[in-house]
């Protein structure tokens, strides 16, 4: 593990990203709250925000991290059958918070997966990726 103990404590933030592809009737059913499951996007915004606090505990010599802020946000794209899934995660502390961020996109649409999986065994989750990682040593980074 790398040892940040004596890097200074700067406000850290990363954005990261995702979607899952579904059937048109499996999209239709999650945005009309129809699915016999419950929520399935306010389940999978949970979930995702868990999975960004446990972070450290999936991925081995990651940090654990006191977070600040951890924003899951869902867009239904009716015209290519998918959801898209944009997390931020903020921290004031040594290191960013790039891997909470994608361990948290992964997760919430791992839950969408699972919660449809009964109707829809060939959704495709893809484009998982940072988006924009702020603070620290390498000063802001923003995908082209």
């Amino acid at each position: 593990m790398v040892d940040v103990g004596e890097k200074p404590l700067t406000q850290r933030i990363a954005v990261a990203e995702g979607c899952i592809v579904m059937h048109t009737d499996t999209l239709t059913l999650i945005q009309q709250g129809g699915h016999k499951k419950g929520d399935v996007l306010g389940i999978a915004r949970i979930a995702g925000i868990m999975a960004a606090k446990k972070t450290a505990d999936l991925v081995p010599l990651c940090h654990p991290l006191q977070l600040s802020s951890v924003k899951v946000n869902f867009t239904c794209e009716p015209e290519t059958n998918q959801v898209h899934c944009t997390v931020a995660v903020k921290t004031t502390g040594p290191t960013g918070v790039e891997m909470e961020a994608l361990t948290a996109v992964q997760i919430a649409l791992l839950t969408i997966y699972d919660m449809c999986k009964a109707v829809d065994r060939g959704m495709t989750m893809s484009g998982i990726q940072l988006v924009e990682k702020q603070g620290g040593k390498s000063g802001t980074w923003t995908r082209d």
